[in-house]
């Protein structure tokens, strides 16, 4: 809870990819708040016990989120789905304003390797939604210690570069420190 809050005021791009984990995270302890309680939020390093039930009660809640959704074995919580649509939004904003030549310039430069995703199968999702899915990918890959092919590396580093920009410009906006108005 505190590093999703973190995140999300420092960079909405990480904290996006956090939430996908914690759901898998979730799904992973079959929706088991006591097993979460006891792997998760017992060891987390708090001061107070009110923080330590603040934590409970965020995994509870997203828990619940979860089951109403019906998102049990796969998916997105609607409110991190609004966030995808949140960028994308921007995104077209930054696009169509052109006021940020490198961000359009490094958007241009990955859209190839998008375009390919889209190819495999992910046809529907915006440009903004394919790049977050390969990095997710790339993420459990890593995490499952699988090897990962060194021009896929450089793919991966060039739409991180890519959701640098995207966080740090969408960041700006937010706080009105970038103006995107003709």
């Amino acid at each position: 809870m505190y590093i999703a809050h973190k995140l999300k005021r420092e960079n909405i791009c990480e904290y996006l990819l956090y939430m996908w984990q914690i759901e898998d995270l979730i799904r992973a302890f079959n929706f088991n708040i006591d097993i979460i309680n006891d792997q998760i939020v017992k060891k987390f390093p708090v001061n107070t016990d009110a923080e330590r039930k603040s934590i409970y009660e965020w995994y509870e809640s997203l828990i619940e989120m979860m089951r109403l959704e019906n998102l049990q074995q796969q998916g997105h919580l609607q409110i991190n789905k609004n966030t995808i649509i949140d960028l994308t939004e921007f995104h077209n904003l930054m696009l169509k304003s052109g006021k940020v030549a490198s961000y359009n310039a490094k958007f241009f430069y990955i859209l190839p390797y998008i375009n390919q995703f889209r190819q495999k199968g992910d046809i529907g999702l915006s440009d903004i939604e394919l790049c977050f899915n390969f990095q997710y990918g790339i993420m459990l890959l890593r995490m499952k210690k699988t090897e990962i092919s060194a021009q896929t590396i450089q793919i991966q580093t060039e739409i991180s570069k890519f959701m640098v920009l995207l966080s740090r410009n969408f960041m700006l906006y937010r706080n009105g420190e970038l103006d995107l108005e003709e």
